[in-house]
């Protein structure tokens, strides 16, 4: 499965395919017993999906055989004792792609000559990544992080090492403890040359950045220059080699904090946004104003999904057994918003319960 997701492979899957474009989404489960049923309901929608494509009249012998070949690889791919909380499957001639992803999604297949995006631009709304540089005298490692876990990032020159020994014995003795290491002008200069690698990676894909290590190694960074306005240290040494869960467990209390205040400021974004009448609430509204690309600022709580039906200038609450109804609206939502340049906050639930799940801070 693709590991993780990027505004720029999100531009490239929007784009027009030979049809028959196929995707394929469907609600996983992480722990049992639910997850017995993922392979069954996996089977059952490759099965529906071959049964459409077949049917298909304008579907060429040629396509149809290419499109299934992709179809089978892309299955052959997915590994559900590693699922989360949504699969979604793409296949279209001479291609395939997988995404497990950390947010629920409805069971659906759709033909078409696009791919079904919505699904995926909501979960990586959702994502709140960051980065985590892990510094240590030898050794530097980043790690991409998001709301589940992290993993170490292993492209863009990282992890970066070096030897420790140095020939001159008496230089060595007198080097002496770590602070004094990183005092050393070798070990200042690999880490300038660290320093300058992420501060690339911070102009390509800017995120928040946690700073881990001893406080020697944090005190140099620092005097190297600011690597993004929204840089936290963390004096936590012993990390650059990992592993993952303690990189994690050590940046965790302060993506907590960080949320916390992050949701306090969109509470009170909105609340400004009602004063002045520049404010939308509950699915309805707010899928109307996304609609006319007049959303600045989204907010949606994090399990919030709501079954419905669309009139054209209303939605109306449906029976999730109505073929006409639209039980991804929320991401729907999401992918508008986005695609007018709005901002996308995902809150914990209950936040918003005084609208419905729902809310938006408008332009005009």
């Amino acid at each position: 499965m693709h590991p993780a997701l990027s505004t720029e492979l999100l531009t490239k899957l929007r784009q027009p395919r030979p049809y028959p474009a196929l995707s394929l989404v469907m609600p996983t489960h992480r722990r049992e017993p639910d997850n017995a049923q993922d392979p069954l309901r996996l089977r059952n929608l490759v099965a529906r999906a071959g049964e459409m494509v077949e049917k298909d009249p304008a579907v060429t012998r040629e396509r149809r055989l290419d499109v299934l070949s992709q179809l089978e690889q892309a299955v052959s791919e997915i590994d559900l004792a590693r699922a989360e909380d949504g699969l979604v499957i793409y296949a279209a001639p001479g291609e395939h792609h997988v995404w497990s992803v950390a947010r629920t999604v409805p069971e659906r297949v759709v033909v078409a000559d696009t791919f079904l995006t919505r699904n995926l631009v909501a979960a990586k709304a959702a994502e709140q990544p960051f980065w985590a540089l892990a510094v240590a005298a030898d050794r530097v490692s980043l790690w991409s992080g998001d709301s589940e876990h992290v993993r170490e990032h292993t492209e863009d020159g990282f992890p970066r090492t070096r030897s420790l020994e140095d020939p001159d014995a008496e230089r060595k003795e007198r080097v002496g403890d770590l602070p004094s290491t990183f005092r050393d002008e070798q070990t200042r200069q690999f880490l300038r040359e660290a320093h300058e690698a992420m501060r690339i990676v911070l102009s390509s894909s800017p995120r928040p950045l946690y700073l881990l290590g001893e406080a020697a190694a944090l005190s140099l960074l620092d005097d190297l220059g600011q690597l993004a306005t929204d840089t936290t240290a963390v004096q936590s040494g012993g990390l650059a080699a990992g592993p993952a869960a303690q990189v994690w467990q050590a940046v965790q209390p302060l993506r907590t904090a960080r949320e916390a205040s992050d949701t306090a400021a969109v509470v009170s974004e909105l609340d400004a946004a009602q004063g002045r009448r520049e404010f939308a609430g509950g699915v309805d509204e707010v899928w109307a104003a996304a609609k006319e690309g007049r959303v600045r600022l989204l907010a949606a709580e994090e399990h919030f999904r709501t079954v419905v039906r669309d009139y054209g200038d209303h939605l109306e609450p449906a029976d999730p057994t109505d073929l006409d109804s639209r039980d991804d609206i929320v991401d729907e939502i999401v992918e508008r918003a986005l695609a007018t340049g709005a901002a996308v906050r995902f809150v914990p639930d209950e936040t918003l319960s005084g609208t419905g799940g729902i809310a938006a801070v408008l332009r005009y």
